[in-house]
């Protein structure tokens, strides 16, 4: 079957067209036309991951199916804001259920969560109130996606999304989110347990314990 393909702003100029007609298998979902459309356009393959899919003029979830003719639109971030991100470093609560939207598809019948929490025993005092968490949040960003990417490479069908809060976050918020997806259950649950284990050895994200004994960063001891 085909489908019209649209572009938009950033996507527009890196394709240096606005719209082009592809040929996909019957029956194929938005996943497979995003994943074709990366295969045929590697310069705005980085891209996709902020960018969300409107099909004929509506926005679609991945596993939603296509049909021949359908008009897809790729509609990179607004001015005002934009949807589920796949990376995100941010000061809002963090919500499981955007990262689910991300990863979730119909060929991947595993998916598992991870929350970190902010506890009162930390690493450092036994009475912790709150953490600071600061993050060098352009290269962070950044860090996350190169994670993200080498271990779907490494997990053949997997999808991850990760979002990790910085600002103050007091016992009990949730600090970092992680969704993996993936064929198969095994799969999902080592892609998860890679993703927190590279992120806490490279991202650029600290923490403070703020304690009622005192306070100290991670790292410099008490």
């Amino acid at each position: 079957m085909r489908i019209e393909v649209l572009y938009f702003a950033l996507l527009r100029e890196r394709v240096g067209r606005d719209r082009e007609t592809i040929a996909l298998a019957p029956g194929a979902d938005v996943a497979a036309a995003r994943a074709a459309i990366a295969t045929l356009h590697p310069e705005i393959a980085a891209f996709l991951p902020r960018v969300q899919t409107a099909v004929n003029q509506v926005m679609a979830p991945e596993a939603q199916v296509l049909g021949d003719g359908d008009e897809v639109a790729l509609i990179p971030p607004v001015a005002g804001g934009a949807g589920p991100r796949r990376i995100a470093i941010t000061e809002r609560p963090l919500d499981a259920a955007e990262l689910v939207a991300v990863v979730h598809g119909p060929d991947r019948g595993g998916l598992v969560t991870f929350a970190g929490i902010v506890r009162r025993s930390g690493h450092h005092l036994p009475d912790v109130i709150r953490l600071e968490y600061e993050a060098y949040a352009d290269m962070a960003e950044r860090v996350l996606a190169d994670i993200a990417e080498e271990i779907e490479r490494e997990w053949a069908g997997v999808r991850l999304a990760i979002h990790h809060r910085v600002g103050s976050l007091v016992v009990g918020e949730t600090a970092v989110l992680i969704a993996a997806a993936a064929p198969h259950r095994a799969e999902a649950f080592e892609a998860c347990r890679a993703a927190i284990d590279r992120l806490k050895q490279r991202a650029p994200i600290w923490k403070k314990e703020i304690g009622e004994s005192g306070e100290a960063w991670l790292g410099f001891g008490a």
